[in-house]
């Protein structure tokens, strides 16, 4: 796929059938950008579980925070990425660990590597990166 655009019905499938979020790099800091964006994903019903290694077993935005993904109980539709590009294939590593796989990988702006995009596509999963969905629901959805 090409990642340089993504059509507006490609985002909004993505919007609209997932519910649960794994937020990696989740910060309990409300001036950063991860903490703003799952709060605005909490108040649109979306599910979000915070996964941070330096905060595990603590609580952002009152939710529990787990260390990795592999520590994220039940079914995750999407992992949101809060991490720098250099981090994106290991975040992807770990999600095509997961059982069942998540639907959708979403690297934050500015977050990008095509090399892992291609290695979660091979899996089955889509890609959105350099994007956000605090960004694109309101613009999309309303």
């Amino acid at each position: 796929m090409n990642h340089d655009r993504y059509e507006d019905d490609y985002i909004l499938d993505i919007l609209r059938s997932v519910k649960t979020i794994a937020l990696t790099g989740a910060s309990p800091n409300p001036a950063r950008p991860s903490n703003g964006v799952m709060g605005y994903l909490l108040s649109r019903g979306y599910k979000v579980i915070p996964v941070n290694p330096g905060q595990a077993g603590k609580q952002i935005q009152g939710q529990p925070v787990h260390a990795r993904l592999a520590d994220v109980p039940g079914t995750v539709d999407m992992v949101e990425v809060f991490r720098a590009s250099e981090y994106l294939s290991g975040v992807v590593d770990e999600a095509l660990a997961m059982n069942p796989l998540p639907k959708v990988i979403w690297a934050q702006l500015g977050v990008r590597d095509d090399a892992a995009a291609a290695k979660a596509e091979a899996a089955g999963i889509k890609v959105v990166m350099d994007r956000c969905p605090a960004i694109e629901y309101p613009r999309l959805i309303g």
